[in-house]
């Protein structure tokens, strides 16, 4: 999952980019609300996390400008300011929800998630396909009932594969939801996360669930055994 953070104080705006990547999301911190429209305009995030108080302009008027661009991502602001005008001024302007600094981390994680699961139909809390369960509460992935362990990026790309089974996976769409700008389009680093994911979940099973799309991306799901152009690597792969 990705995430904006527009934020214009420097420890702040770190403090959240490193809590948020330490639960696996993708971060980009920005901290002018100019900067702020053109990236959510640009990309695909699935939450924004955005300051009352910003340097260039005010985080309403972002946020209704958003709105006006038919931006329909989550809204959480942020703001030092406790009063109700304040509140109300940024949900009136299109925000889905309002935290009040100074906050523990945790809550903003818990209001996170809450937006991201707005709008689609009731999750349980655990992804299932086959054999192999995702725990979303306790972030507990198991298959065939034998838990197994992944890092982070492989936890993310594991949720969304699971988010959308048996659909071709473009890699700038996995380059878009889980890595954020730092990423260097000549880096491997999605062959190796994904060459790592498929030996984990995969190479002691009879049944493969990540598959080369040749020339496409990748696909979660059953074999397809009329794909020859979809492959995936043998067990000692």
């Amino acid at each position: 999952m990705r995430v904006l953070v527009v934020e214009d104080n420097p420890k702040m705006a770190e403090a959240i980019r490193k809590g948020l990547a330490q639960q696996n999301y993708a971060v980009d911190v920005l901290g002018r609300g100019f900067e702020a429209e053109e990236a959510a305009a640009a990309a695909d995030y699935d939450a924004i996390v955005l300051d009352l108080m910003l340097p260039d302009r005010d985080g309403v008027d972002v946020c209704r400008n958003l709105r006006r661009r038919g931006i329909a991502t989550p809204i959480l602001m942020l703001t030092a300011l406790a009063d109700t005008e304040s509140k109300v001024a940024g949900l009136d302007a299109g925000a889905d929800d309002y935290l009040t600094k100074p906050f523990e981390f945790e809550e903003l994680v818990a209001r996170i998630r809450t937006l991201m699961r707005r709008g689609r139909a009731v999750e349980s809390r655990v992804l299932k396909y086959g054999d192999l369960e995702f725990d979303l509460n306790q972030r507990r992935i198991t298959r065939a009932g034998r838990t197994i362990q992944l890092s982070g990026k492989e936890t993310a790309l594991l949720e969304y594969f699971m988010r959308n089974p048996d659909r071709v996976v473009a890699r700038q769409t996995l380059v878009e939801k889980i890595w954020d700008t730092s990423y260097q389009p000549v880096s491997n680093a999605i062959d190796v996360h994904i060459s790592s994911l498929r030996k984990k979940i995969d190479r002691d099973f009879d049944e493969s669930f990540i598959h080369t799309v040749v020339g496409a991306g990748y696909r979660f799901g059953r074999p397809h055994r009329d794909a020859p152009k979809e492959s995936a690597p043998d067990a000692g792969a």
